[in-house]
């Protein structure tokens, strides 16, 4: 008798709980594992990837590399330990693993075995890539230009370190970058036997390589005959003024050194070799100083040193891209509408057809990325929405049977009943086609009013898609009980390079119109409580926050409360204390003593006598992007009007906010500022 009420007992707490259903918050945010960078092998049988998985106590991410076959059979790990084992690098045979723990290269067998230390460098030594016969790895470490060895560099860092004095000084700009002070380190390639020994500096020099400005990910290869190595560097004078990114082909043994983009003043990056090294194939931004252009595929002959774009006619913007192992197609993705679809495109198309482009629609419906290609014809990827964070797939190359080759995070998720974002249109400002998204709660009730949540994208030349994110993950608002908006501005990527263009010279115009109409759009909706509205942005989207401080007398809605991190907040100050100098220069089309009419026009300082809004302003110091000082006067002239405010500055952080426990607590203030003002 006792058992039969003990089992009752238990059934009845198990569908309570299931009732109850479990509301996601940021500790299940946190505790998600990072799935990513699948690497097939050469023979097409094998992909090794990573799972990172957050340490909280220890404030810190620990990454592991693990091994499947290509059907997703025979999942185990490879790797273990306290330290992370990243960046897994087949060899060219497939019998070996370059990867990166403890800040060096390393190599071991597939099943994880007869692990190798390559390098022994105080500067470090990461992004490992091979040479085509296996016998040379390729790495980036950042190190003193005017060193010649590793022992100088060592001493150079001792020095530094046991100096009382800790002053900075530096004669160039560009000293600084996200979260680093660069006065004198530069990033260069060096070449290391793969077997271990001496590593060689293959780009010396007082610059860096590959450049410094905008990471685009590992950006050199060895070529197929592995007599050069192909790299990048910007060879302009003021490299914060440039986004001059050009392609260098250089022997191995530094006799001859080729730039063969020289005439291209864009960005050029991300350099992969055809397999018979006929091509060489790379992304390009054809607009100088512009890091939002259109990214381009170009090929190079390499015998006649043609280069031509294989995108013509395509309209979007080519996020990465790989080529089929036998050099006739290229695979990318490109953002469109919220996704990121895989295309691909012939190596060497028919230029005399009448079509427009070449490009095809293979995988269409998802956000992709880590893109692999075997000579089987499949396609290995990363792929994630909203609603599930990221895991590795596969799908044929013809398009079809997309297929879930890891299912890390589902079972844990499951439980949360997670919305999946419903896609909104409407009309902005010039009468323009405008896109967004709009997210539920959990157990939505269509005859409830919901408050109202506006999240704004930084950029301004981003987009919110139908992905995971860690940052500014939508999930966490929603299920706080909000409807959460997402609106794609003008600026926004994903809807041709016309839309990106319209923000520059017009930051608080016409994308300000299209998030108001957006909202007034979603304000209609019978379960919005249009009394009960508040929205938050970084970066471009602290700006529009910023903005919207001195412009919240909308008719149609008002905003109760805001959040602000690292928001451009006076634009003339911020011109020249950011670092990226070209970025200000092209959006305001020059700098304040050139333009200053821009510069008045669209900076939030110059309305604050306007601000009225309860607003909580976060940043963190080491920001080199949007200096902190912009949170500061922003914090100082609500406090000084008035305004119910509040700062929270994070001494260790920079542009984002990335340490767990930091996120937590970001997300936590948030989450409860908003609740102080918008919930009854």
């Amino acid at each position: 008798m006792k058992r039969t009420v003990s089992v009752i007992v238990l059934v009845i707490v198990a569908a309570f709980a299931v009732h109850a259903q479990i509301t996601f918050n940021v500790n299940d945010l946190i505790n998600v594992k990072r799935v990513g960078d699948p690497q097939v092998s050469p023979d097409g049988k094998w992909v090794a990837y990573a799972i990172g998985v957050v340490d909280k106590a220890a404030n810190k991410t620990v990454t592991q590399i693990y091994m499947m076959a290509v059907d997703g059979s025979n999942q185990k790990q490879i790797t273990t330990g306290n330290a992370s084992n990243s960046s897994p690098r087949w060899s060219p045979d497939g019998k070996w693993l370059a990867f990166t723990t403890g800040g060096q290269i390393w190599t071991m067998k597939p099943d994880g075995s007869d692990r190798k230390q390559v390098t022994k460098l105080s500067s470090g030594a990461g992004q490992p890539v091979w040479s085509a016969d296996g016998k040379w790895i390729a790495f980036s470490s950042d190190v003193y230009p005017e060193c010649k060895n590793d022992a100088c560099n060592e001493a150079e860092d001792e020095k530094a370190e046991k100096s009382k004095v800790k002053a900075r000084v530096t004669e160039r700009l560009l000293f600084k970058h996200w979260v680093e002070w660069r006065d004198r380190k530069r990033t260069h390639v060096f070449v290391v036997s793969s077997s271990g020994g001496t590593a060689r500096d293959v780009t010396p020099g007082d610059f860096d390589s590959p450049p410094y400005g905008a990471a685009t990910g590992v950006d050199y290869v060895f070529s197929p005959d592995g007599s050069n190595i192909i790299y990048l560097r910007n060879p302009d004078k003021v490299e914060a003024l440039s986004t001059n990114s050009d392609i260098y082909i250089q022997s191995l043994n530094g006799d001859s050194v080729k730039n063969i983009t020289a005439k291209m003043k864009g960005y050029d990056a991300g350099p992969v070799y055809t397999s018979d090294g006929k091509y060489l194939l790379f992304r390009s931004q054809e607009r100088a100083t512009f890091e939002a252009d259109r990214w381009r595929i170009m090929r190079y002959n390499p015998q006649n040193g043609e280069i031509v774009e294989l995108t013509r006619g395509f309209d979007q913007q080519v996020d990465e891209m790989v080529v089929s192992p036998d050099g006739k197609t290229i695979y990318f993705t490109a953002g469109e509408r919220g996704k990121a679809p895989i295309f691909s495109v012939p190596v060497e198309p028919d230029f005399r057809s009448k079509i427009a482009t070449h490009v095809r629609k293979v995988i269409d419906g998802v956000f992709a990325s880590n893109l692999n290609v075997t000579s089987e014809g499949k396609l290995i990827f990363a792929a994630n929405s909203m609603s599930m964070p990221p895991e590795i797939m596969s799908a044929n190359t013809s398009g079809g049977g997309v297929t879930a080759l890891t299912k890390v995070n589902i079972a844990s998720l499951t439980s949360f009943g997670l919305q999946k974002p419903e896609e909104m249109d409407w009309k902005g400002g010039l009468g323009a086609n405008v896109h967004g998204f709009l997210l539920k709660p959990a157990k939505f009730d269509p005859a409830k009013k919901y408050p109202l949540i506006v999240l704004i994208h930084g950029g301004p030349q981003g987009a919110w898609s139908d992905n995971w994110g860690y940052r500014w993950n939508p999930q966490i608002f929603a299920n706080q009980g909000y409807v959460v908006f997402m609106p794609n501005p003008r600026g926004s990527t994903g809807y041709g390079q016309k839309f990106v263009d319209e923000v520059s010279g017009d930051w608080g115009g016409k994308a300000y119109t299209d998030i108001m109409n957006g909202v007034a759009e979603v304000t209609k909706k019978p379960f919005i409580d249009k009394t009960r509205i508040g929205a938050a942005g970084a970066s471009y989207g602290g700006y529009m926050v910023d903005w919207l401080l001195g412009h919240n007398n909308d008719p149609r809605f008002k905003f109760k409360a805001f959040v602000s991190h690292a928001g451009v907040y006076n634009l003339e100050s911020m011109a020249t204390s950011t670092e990226e100098l070209w970025f200000v220069n092209w959006e305001f089309k020059g700098f304040p003593w050139q333009n200053r009419a821009q510069y008045e026009r669209w900076s939030p300082n110059r309305f604050a006598a306007n601000f009225a809004t309860p607003t909580l302003v976060t940043a963190g110091e080491l920001d080199y992007r949007v200096p902190y000082d912009q949170s500061l006067q922003l914090y100082t002239t609500l406090q000084l009007k008035g305004v119910d405010s509040k700062l929270i500055m994070f001494p260790d952080e920079g542009h984002w906010i990335l340490k767990p426990q930091n996120s937590e607590f970001w997300y936590n203030n948030v989450t409860d500022w908003f609740k102080k003002y918008l919930k009854p």
